[in-house]
């Protein structure tokens, strides 16, 4: 208390003096005075203190001052280190910056402490000028406690753990039943199988008959291509009318289980009783056992139906349907293109091969009906080639007659030049499997012209387009195709992109009307799936060519004829693989 006597007497002395100070000036300038007394202010400049930056603090500086301006305010600054605190208390005129930070709530009579960050880091400032001293007392914001949020997620996660482990508990037992329910179900399936009994000379029954599920990509059978035609037929129901083509038509339909109510989901082609050379010669195709591959439509059985006078072909269903109405309905990115025309590649170079994968010998077969509405789509956005009715097995057995007696087979518009022209080679069965090139050729003309990789892309059209009929006959395809040697449009626009220009120049090699320049089809499939890779060596060599030294580059004169455009160098730089394959 003597202490605070001793303060508050030194403080009127002081006012005392200012205003005897104020007084003298006065009488002896005989001015009144412009400005009022200075303010008091606690000024220390910085100190340790015990205040730990929460509640109220004191800043015990035993130092007051008069502060040198009057437009001056009085400041603390609280400050934390590694292992201590300060304070700082002083006078500052707001107008100016304080360790980068602007005064902005000295119009008060509190010091409230706000946090603040200076250039020295992190510190808490109040200012203040509406009493004396009154940066003394500091005001710390209170500190919000996140515990009780904390807590109260804690006690949600604990409380839905258990739910989350019953789900996957449940999902894990609807799965283990469905898989085994499944199995189950194959193996009275098969059980049943091996009962019928075949027709005399019939095929033999006592191979499986498997049909894997439809779990993500489309349904198909393993092992039922030799299935035999017994009396007793399928339990199938028809479902719904899909497709329509000049000999048949194709269902969705269910094939039920024996013992439950389950199905599985089929595709039945059915053809009239008057078409029953097309269903025999689709049938002999498809129960060659060799001919099973992922881009290959899966077979399951064919069935002669007396009763009903018809000719069926089961096979596995795809809802995306075929690749004609997946076109006219999307457009594809560059990726799908490369899977759609990979796929498709891959599946008529495995149709076109006299050797499996394993290096046994196979019957090479060729489709002579290729076009964009014979090719399905799987869910994986794959290709499968499907409709062999005018499907050729060139067997080493063949004559040059029994070629010949083949006759001018196909659609049109995908003919390629020689057989409109009906001057097919037939001492050469690559000839062939020449014009399956051209017409696949077509088909990677459609897909490209759907890509959005080429620009503006347009509606749908088929190969040639509005030049020629919705349905063109043979001399109409005469005119375009051997006489103007026409071909679909592609656009210069199409071959900004690196991976686009390189399946162009591929589909001009393929259209080419000499049928010996054409690529094969295994060649097609390794030229697509090495675009990715080809892509990525040219953009590192056009940014590494800014590297190499101007001395070291030397100017080639190449003499290029004015009629030589781009996409024809790229059809000449374009790697060769033909020559890697068997004529």
């Amino acid at each position: 208390h003597a202490k605070e006597n001793d303060r508050d007497e030194i403080l009127l002395i002081i006012h005392s003096t200012q205003n005897n100070l104020m007084d003298i000036f006065m009488s002896s300038t005989g001015m009144p005075a412009l400005y009022p007394l200075h303010l008091l202010c606690k000024f220390c400049d910085v100190e340790p203190t015990s205040c730990s930056g929460t509640g109220t603090c004191m800043t015990n500086c035993s130092i007051t001052s008069i502060c040198s301006l009057q437009t001056e305010v009085c400041v603390s600054i609280w400050r934390k280190n590694e292992s201590s605190y300060s304070i700082e208390t002083l006078c500052h005129d707001p107008a100016k910056p304080l360790y980068g930070v602007m005064l902005d709530d000295y119009n008060s009579s509190t010091c409230d402490m706000e946090e603040k960050n200076t250039t020295s880091g992190m510190a808490y400032f109040c200012s203040c000028s509406q009493e004396e001293e009154c940066n003394e007392k500091l005001h710390f914001p209170p500190i919000a406690d996140p515990t009780p949020d904390r807590q109260f997620l804690s006690v949600i996660l604990v409380s839905l753990l258990p739910l989350l482990l019953v789900g996957i508990v449940i999902v894990g037992m609807f799965y283990w039943y469905r898989v085994s329910r499944q199995r189950m179900l194959n193996q009275e399936w098969e059980s049943s199988i091996k009962k019928r009994k075949p027709k005399n000379g019939g095929l033999d029954c006592s191979e499986s008959c498997a049909i894997m599920m439809d779990n993500g990509s489309d349904s198909s059978s393993t092992h039922a291509n030799n299935l035999n035609h017994n009396t007793e037929p399928l339990p199938i129901d028809l479902d719904l009318l899909v497709g329509k083509g000049r000999f048949a038509q194709v269902y969705k339909a269910k094939l039920k289980q024996t013992t439950s109510d389950q199905f599985e989901t089929v595709a039945v082609k059915i053809f009239p009783y008057e078409e029953y050379a097309s269903w025999k010669n689709e049938k002999d195709i498809f129960s060659d056992t060799d001919l099973r591959h992922e881009n290959i439509l899966h077979f399951l059985t064919a069935e002669e139906r007396k009763v009903e006078r018809q000719y069926w072909l089961i096979t596995a269903f795809h809802p995306r349907g075929n690749l004609q109405e997946h076109l006219t309905r999307h457009m594809i990115s560059w990726d799908e293109l490369r899977v759609l025309g990979s796929s498709l590649a891959r599946g008529v170079a495995h149709l076109h091969s006299d050797h499996l994968p394993c290096g046994r010998p196979k019957v090479p077969i060729v489709h002579r009906d290729l076009k964009s509405s014979n090719i399905l789509v799987r869910n994986d956005l794959t290709c499968c080639l499907c409709d062999f009715g005018l499907g050729l097995r060139l067997d080493s057995s063949l004559s040059v007659d029994d070629l010949a007696n083949s006759g001018q087979v196909g659609t049109a518009r995908y003919m390629a030049p020689e057989v409109l022209e009906a001057r097919l080679n037939l001492e050469n069965i690559e000839s062939f499997k020449q014009t399956d090139i051209y017409s696949m050729a077509l088909v990677l003309w459609e897909m490209t012209s759907r890509c959005e990789a080429i620009g503006e892309v347009k509606d749908y059209e088929p190969a040639y387009g509005s030049k020629v009929r919705e349905h063109p006959c043979v001399e109409s395809m005469k005119d375009n195709v051997l006489r103007d040697r026409g071909r679909p449009e592609i656009p210069d626009s199409w071959l900004r992109h690196q991976g686009v220009a390189v399946i162009c120049a591929t589909i001009k090699e393929c259209w080419d009307h000499d049928p010996e320049a054409r690529l094969t089809a295994h060649c097609v499939a390794e030229r697509i799936s090495d675009i990715e890779d080809e892509m990525e060596k040219l953009s590192s060599r056009s940014s590494s060519a800014e590297k190499i030294p101007e001395e070291l580059k030397i100017p080639i004169e190449v003499q290029i004829p004015e009629e030589v455009k781009i996409t024809e160098l790229q059809d000449i730089i374009a790697v060769d693989c033909s020559v890697s394959d068997e004529k």
